[in-house]
């Protein structure tokens, strides 16, 4: 299947959320208490890293989306494998137990990423689109919501529930509800996941989810001086 962005962070950042862009010379990211996601343009020159280094500061961690050799001096801290979701056949369905949250929600939503590691959530990912959530006795237990915005498309992202209330479907129908906002303004539903979360991937396979391909990512650190 063709896909019609290569890097969904940078085509976010260069449009429908491009007012939560930053940026230096070649290289864009999101402000830093909405995400943490570095994007560089579709071809940039060697001189993109000099960039990195002026927008991320000396000694930080930065993971990118590029094929450009890392210079001398940076340390690598590994490259990240992962697969791409695309929605070919999903059953978008909005769910009578889901909640939307909202600013005051976001204390619990931090409390609830921690506790299961769905992947970067910070104070303001909340603003980047819908964010939906499930309660029991006034618990939040289980979430997901919106996050990277290629023109056409929205990663649903931040997919979690409570250890103690999974295998109850919980976030299937999560996902199912916030594709329901998606499609409704006319945009297609995609997720990311780590390619060794075999059983993420198995389940979005199997409610109408196709894997596609997607570029490898590389985690480096900014030397400490340049």
């Amino acid at each position: 299947m063709a896909i019609p962005f290569d890097d969904p962070a940078w085509e976010s950042l260069t449009g429908p959320h491009a007012h939560f862009a930053e940026g230096f010379g070649q290289v864009l990211r999101y402000q830093v208490d909405v995400a943490p996601f570095f994007a560089l343009p579709p071809e940039p020159d060697e001189g993109v890293w000099a960039d990195v280094a002026a927008l991320a500061g000396p000694g930080a961690t930065v993971t990118v989306h590029t094929a450009l050799p890392v210079p001398d001096g940076w340390e690598i801290l590994g490259r990240i494998a992962g697969v791409r979701l695309v929605d070919v056949a999903l059953e978008a369905a909005e769910d009578p137990e889901a909640v939307l949250l909202g600013p005051d929600d976001v204390p619990e939503m931090l409390d609830l990423v921690e506790r299961t590691k769905p992947g970067p959530f910070r104070k303001r990912t909340i603003e980047l689109g819908t964010y939906l959530g499930i309660r029991r006795g006034g618990e939040l237990i289980a979430m997901a919501g919106e996050r990277l915005r290629p023109p056409g498309w929205t990663e649903i992202s931040a997919v979690c529930t409570d250890p103690a209330y999974r295998g109850q479907g919980l976030a299937t129908r999560l996902v199912r509800a916030v594709a329901a906002g998606i499609r409704a303004r006319g945009e297609r539903p995609m997720m990311h996941a780590a390619a060794t979360n075999t059983p993420a991937i198995r389940l979005y396979r199997s409610i109408g989810f196709e894997v596609v391909p997607r570029p490898d990512f590389v985690s480096v650190r900014v030397p400490g001086s340049l």
